[in-house]
C-alpha cells in the first residue's frame, strides 16, 4: 500500500495536535535514546526533538515517500525504514511513541508486550490511535467497499478494520509488564471548511488507502464520489458551509 506524504499533511496541524497531548502525560525525564514508530513525515519526530532536545531519536517508518519528506524536514535524525512488527532496536529505550501507526498492526496481544520488552526501567511507551471503527465516517467506507463492482478485490471488510479492543483488555495486558499503564481517550472535533471533501481528503491521506489501493484511478474516482454522497447524509453542513469531522483517539502510556 503506498502512502502519500503530501496527502497526509493537508492536515498536518490536527495530526501533531495529538502527539503534543500524548507526550504531556509521558513521566519519562531525560530520556537519553528514543524511538518514533511510523515516524510518517516527521511531524511527530519533531514534536520529540522540541520536547528532548539532547535525547538521540531513531525513527523509522515503512512507506518510502514519508521518509523522504522527514529526512528533507530532519536532516540530522536518524531515519529507518523498516516494519515495526519485525524492528528490535539495538538497546534499551527511554522512549518508544507510536502515534497513528500502531492500529495498521495486527495481534496487538503479542505486539504491545514486546514493544514494552524494549524499555529500560523508568521507560514509557506512549501510543496514540485512531477509535473509530463504529463512526460513520468509517462505516460508510466498508459500505462502499461492498459495492459488487470493486468488493471482490477489496477483500472481506475484516481485512480493512484496525484491530480494536476495550480500554481493560489493553490494560490487561501491558500491567504486568509495567509499573503505571495511564489510559484514556479524547474526541477531537475538527472543523473543515471544504464541507464532507475535506472529511474526504482527510481519510484519503489515512484510512482510505487500503480501500483505494486496488483500484485504478476510475474506480478510485466513482468509489469516492459513492462515498462522498454518502458522508453529505451523514455529516451535516454548519452554518458557515464547514463540516465537523469528530474523531476518537485512544491514548496508552505504559512505564516499566
Amino acid at each position: 500500500m503506498a502512502w502519500s506524504a503530501s496527502q497526509y499533511t493537508m492536515f498536518e496541524a490536527e495530526r501533531t495536535r495529538p502527539v503534543r497531548d500524548l507526550l504531556a502525560a509521558v513521566p519519562t525525564r531525560d530520556p537519553a535514546r528514543l524511538a518514533d514508530l511510523g515516524c510518517g513525515p516527521g511531524n511527530s519526530t519533531e514534536v520529540l526533538r522540541a520536547r528532548y532536545p539532547g535525547a538521540r531519536i531513531t525513527a523509522l517508518d515503512s512507506s518510502a515517500d514519508m521518509l523522504a519528506a522527514a529526512r528533507k524536514r530532519l536532516p540530522d535524525i536518524d531515519f529507518l525504514q523498516a516494519d515495526i512488527a519485525a524492528w528490535t532496536p539495538s538497546a534499551p529505550l527511554d522512549l518508544i511513541l507510536a502515534n497513528a501507526s500502531l492500529q495498521w498492526i495486527p495481534d496487538h496481544a503479542a505486539l504491545f508486550p514486546r514493544l514494552a520488552g524494549f524499555l529500560a526501567p523508568g521507560g514509557s511507551l506512549a501510543v496514540q490511535m485512531p477509535d473509530n471503527q463504529d463512526d460513520p465516517v468509517k462505516i460508510l467506507m466498508r459500505e462502499t467497499a461492498a459495492d459488487p463492482r470493486w468488493s471482490d478485490r477489496i477483500g472481506d471488510e475484516r481485512s480493512t478494520r484496525f484491530p480494536s479492543h476495550p480500554v481493560p483488555w489493553y490494560y490487561d495486558l501491558l500491567a504486568p509488564h509495567c509499573a503505571r499503564v495511564d489510559i484514556w481517550r479524547t474526541r477531537y472535533w475538527h472543523v473543515l471548511p471544504d464541507g464532507v471533501d475535506g472529511i474526504v481528503a482527510w481519510f484519503k491521506g489515512s484510512a482510505l488507502r487500503p480501500f483505494l489501493a486496488p483500484l485504478d484511478e476510475a474506480e478510485q474516482a466513482l468509489f469516492l464520489a459513492q462515498y462522498r454522497d454518502e458522508l453529505a447524509r451523514a455529516y451535516p453542513t454548519q452554518a458557515d458551509g464547514s463540516v465537523l469531522l469528530p474523531v476518537p483517539r485512544l491514548f496508552l502510556v505504559a512505564t516499566r
